[in-house]
């Protein structure tokens, strides 16, 4: 134990603590509590709008935050104590990566109800595309975050591991910035009636421009402020494992908290008031809808691929 804590505490060599600071109690429990109720509500969303997609995605990322968070505050008594430093290792570099898989499949619903001839890509190509992309970069991190963490219980540098998290994480954030692009595009096209192509020529359902309810008005707002929010974290964390084990993002506790914590929390809790089981169903029917009644909902497309 002790030939590891210079290598990753050497900003506090007074503090036997694997992280260069003693995890603060009190915003540990905050956090858990905070991502337990966001959780419960999401669990209870997904059953009551039958959008059971939300549970893998939504409910998931929750419970990974918690479980990272739970070892955070576990730290805050034991900071010296390797476990809980590789559970939350673990579990806080994956959590937001379901969530991230929800916006992809919520964007797709709008431009499919609001019209695919504005979007660069068809509704169904958002879900595979970067729902595929999502796993692999989820797939990289746990990797990554899997070798960290077995580095620093055999006592040995987890720098090896922390460059694949790099790489996974960095891979997501330029995911994240394609999707943004990609979002404000069709946005863009829709409000100015600049379609990319003839509707003329997409397949039978579709619509040339759908109207823009109060409800998906909603919706659009949500999702891009959940979405900007996972951006800023995807940055931050990319930032802090690019400056190193001993850098000074990595061992500063403010900046994790403001810039993952607090950027996760906003994002999660955002997509319970903006709800897409609320929001982009069609009055009396359960689950996501498309504009034409008795199309396959979202959750059905979904699972075919």
């Amino acid at each position: 134990m002790e030939s590891l804590i210079p290598i990753l505490a050497t900003r506090s060599r007074d503090l036997n603590s694997f992280y260069g600071y003693v995890p603060t109690e009190w915003i540990c429990i905050l956090f858990v509590v905070l991502y337990a109720l966001s959780t419960a509500i999401h669990f209870g969303q997904a059953c009551w709008y039958r959008v059971w997609w939300m549970i893998p995605t939504a409910c998931v990322c929750g419970i990974l935050e918690i479980l990272g968070w739970a070892a955070r505050m576990w730290s805050s008594h034991s900071p010296g104590l390797a476990e809980p430093y590789e559970m939350q290792i673990t579990c806080t570099i994956l959590g937001p990566t379901p969530l991230i898989a929800a916006t992809f499949v919520i964007l797709g619903t709008v431009i499919e109800q609001l019209g695919s001839s504005y979007s660069r890509l068809s509704p169904r190509m958002y879900t595979v595309f970067f729902f595929s992309a999502d796993v692999i970069s989820l797939i990289v991190q746990a990797v990554g975050g899997a070798k960290a963490a077995g580095a620093v219980a055999q006592n040995t540098s987890p720098v090896s591991g922390g460059q694949i998290m790099l790489g996974g994480i960095a891979f997501q954030l330029a995911v994240i910035t394609v999707y943004l692009l990609c979002g404000a595009e069709f946005f863009y096209r829709y409000l100015r009636d600049q379609p990319l192509r003839d509707p003329g020529t997409l397949h039978e359902g579709n619509i040339r421009r759908g109207a823009l309810s109060k409800r998906l008005q909603v919706q659009a707002g949500g999702l891009m402020f959940m979405t900007i929010c996972l951006w800023i974290r995807s940055v931050y964390r990319t930032i802090e494992l690019a400056d190193g084990w001993t850098g000074r993002i990595i061992t500063t506790q403010i900046y994790f908290n403001v810039l993952d914590g607090a950027m996760v929390t906003l994002a999660i809790f955002t997509l319970n008031f903006a709800h897409p089981g609320l929001l982009l169903s069609e009055p009396g029917k359960p689950g996501l809808q498309s504009v034409d009644e008795g199309k396959d909902s979202i959750e059905e497309k979904v699972s075919l691929h």
